[in-house]
């Protein structure tokens, strides 16, 4: 698969590039696959991407979902928290900081709220929840949905 199908104007050609990105599993895919979160404006295609990366070595693509982190996109920070959350990976807990959870985007602090409940040790849970208390109210209906179910 020619990586730059990612980049296609039909949104059916970038699913079927993430797909069979995805089923090659080619590590050297990650960060056409990365890249491609950060401006996808297609829910669907954005979800494959994520299953694209879960499908390849966490060692590869965590050190670079974290750098996307601190991204200025704020699509960039969301998609790679939701990827960190599918990968599951607890080490990357301390990255899930308090500026992510508080981010002005609400994307991005929903995503961040559903990662830090799935990431969370054990012994900061009660932490996690006081501060993710302290938000509700916050934002519409569908955000506040989103931080009573996280």
């Amino acid at each position: 698969m020619d990586p730059t199908q990612l980049s296609a104007a039909n949104s059916s050609a970038r699913l079927q590039a993430a797909l069979a990105m995805g089923t090659r599993s080619d590590p050297g895919d990650v960060e056409a696959l990365v890249a491609r979160c950060a401006v996808e404006p297609d829910f669907f295609v954005r979800d494959m991407l994520t299953w694209a990366l879960t499908r390849l070595p966490a060692a590869v693509v965590v050190p670079k979902l974290l750098v996307e982190l601190r991204s200025e996109r704020p699509q960039a920070r969301s998609q790679a928290l939701h990827t960190l959350s599918k990968i599951g990976d607890r080490a990357v807990w301390p990255s899930i900081t308090r500026s992510l959870l508080h981010d002005t985007d609400e994307e991005v602090a929903r995503s961040a709220w559903r990662a830090a409940v799935v990431l969370v040790p054990e012994g900061e849970r009660g932490a996690l929840a006081v501060d993710l208390a302290a938000q509700l109210g916050r934002g519409d209906r569908a955000v506040r949905l989103s931080l009573s179910r996280a």
